[in-house]
């Protein structure tokens, strides 16, 4: 039988394997792309920018340390996190990173802090004024994201294809861009692109991870 010092040197052991296989840039970027919904190697290569076979090579070992799992449809291979907990430990720790790393703020600073870009937004009435049609909720992740999970009355437009729907925006409108959340770029992007054009376009930092969490219902499949 073990002894004690011998059971804690193995269980640590196990704690550092998790926090090894997440230790990778890419690896945490297709964990938050996980964290929107289940995606096939070709979809999460493209959205993270690398190679099918890197890309491939990240999840193997995320799949060996048990944070992801598969299945198969065809000749397609479908990635989906093993449990809403491990998106709950990512999030955690981009918030404590947020917290412990200056240089996090500088990053954010540098791209996302323009005081009008981002306002602080009552979500309940965001809500109520979209169902009005006082806002354009506007969701800009690509499709798969939104099917998967959306806000209420959000339009969906990829960023991808935002500038094929410019001109169905009116000067007057008001357009609340969201996409992943804080530390997504797809929103800030857009509302660049908007703004480039003449409308009133403002992010909102919540993605669909914040916006459960602050109690708030979304329209699931």
């Amino acid at each position: 039988m073990p002894n004690a010092r011998e059971t804690k040197n193995r269980l640590y052991e196990q704690f550092a394997h998790l926090a090894k296989a997440m230790a990778s840039p890419k690896r945490l970027e297709l964990l938050d792309l996980l964290c929107q919904c289940e995606k096939t190697v070709e979809v999460l290569a493209e959205q993270s920018f690398i190679s099918i076979a890197n890309t491939s090579r990240h999840l193997q070992i995320l799949r060996v340390a048990r944070l992801v799992e598969t299945r198969k449809v065809g000749v397609h291979v479908f990635y989906k996190l093993a449990d809403e907990k491990v998106c709950e430990f990512f999030r955690s720790l981009l918030l404590l990173a947020n917290s412990r790393l200056a240089e996090i703020d500088r990053i954010i600073a540098d791209f996302f802090d323009t005081p009008d870009n981002l306002q602080p937004v009552n979500r309940k009435k965001l809500i109520s004024r979209a169902k009005v049609g006082e806002v354009v909720v506007l969701d800009v992740r690509p499709e798969d994201e939104y099917q998967t999970a959306h806000l209420p009355y959000a339009r969906s437009i990829p960023l991808s294809k935002l500038r094929e729907h410019l001109q169905e925006f009116s000067p007057d409108q008001e357009i609340v861009a969201y996409c992943r959340g804080p530390y997504c770029v797809l929103a800030q992007e857009a509302v660049s692109i908007l703004r480039k054009e003449g409308l009133n376009a403002v992010r909102l930092s919540d993605g669909i991870a914040e916006w459960t969490k602050a109690g708030m219902k979304v329209i699931s499949k």
